[in-house]
């Protein structure tokens, strides 16, 4: 089962310096069948101005993962680390128990990105935060970015029973995922459009899949796409 999210029926704000969107519940948005999608919990479409962006604030027990789509975002925790993330590269965040951070945008242009929450197998673990390149241009089919499932081991790790990936497709160029019995799947489109299982998808739509078990993604423009693996 394959249901569309069109992006005009998102939630979402527009602060000025920020233009959100969510695809779940979150702040003053709130749908009660758009709470989360297994242990998928917050699915944020965010464009920040120049110059602006998050001043500090805490998280915790939550793994937060953020995917550049264009620009970059300048990243600082209460635990000393600092990062400068640019576009199609992933940083992710354990919030733990307790971290503070800053996320800006301190380029000239605006930054795009997607803010990816993810509830954690346990709680109470000690907060991190890394961030890794991705190769540009030599990503064939899905590439995992981050996950939390054994043998992943070229991604960033998450402590949730889930797996991030993305894929760059020209027109007419085509890409199969798995998914395990039992599992679910969120996806965006953050550029083009897309066909999944035949179900035509636009920029920054989100697709909700269950029982399913292979999904071919078919880019009928050049595309970029983003999924996420959940129990």
């Amino acid at each position: 089962m394959l249901e569309l999210r069109p992006f005009n029926t998102l939630g979402g704000v527009h602060h000025g310096w920020l233009d959100a969107h969510h695809h779940f519940s979150f702040a003053s948005y709130h749908d009660p069948k758009r709470m989360n999608w297994g242990n998928l919990r917050v699915w944020n479409d965010d464009i920040i101005a120049p110059g602006t962006g998050f001043p500090q604030h805490p998280h915790r027990d939550m793994e937060i993962i953020t995917y550049v789509r264009e620009g970059a975002i300048s990243h600082e925790d209460n635990l000393g680390n600092k990062g400068r993330t640019e576009a199609g590269d992933v940083q992710v965040m354990s919030a733990g128990t307790g971290i503070a951070h800053s996320e800006y945008n301190l380029e000239s242009t605006p930054t795009k990105i997607f803010q990816i929450w993810i509830i954690p197998d346990q709680a109470g673990q000690a907060p991190s935060w890394g961030a890794k390149p991705f190769p540009k241009g030599q990503q064939e089919g899905f590439v995992t970015l981050a996950s939390g499932k054994a043998g992943d081991h070229e991604s960033l790790s998450i402590r949730a029973d889930a797996r991030v990936v993305a894929a760059n497709l020209k027109a007419g160029e085509s890409a199969e995922y798995r998914l395990d019995s039992g599992r679910r799947a969120y996806l965006v489109p953050a550029t083009g459009v897309i066909e999944v299982n035949g179900l035509r998808a636009h920029a920054r739509d989100g697709v909700a899949i269950v029982d399913e078990s292979v999904l071919r993604v078919t880019a009928i423009e050049d595309s970029e796409i983003v999924l996420v693996d959940v129990a």
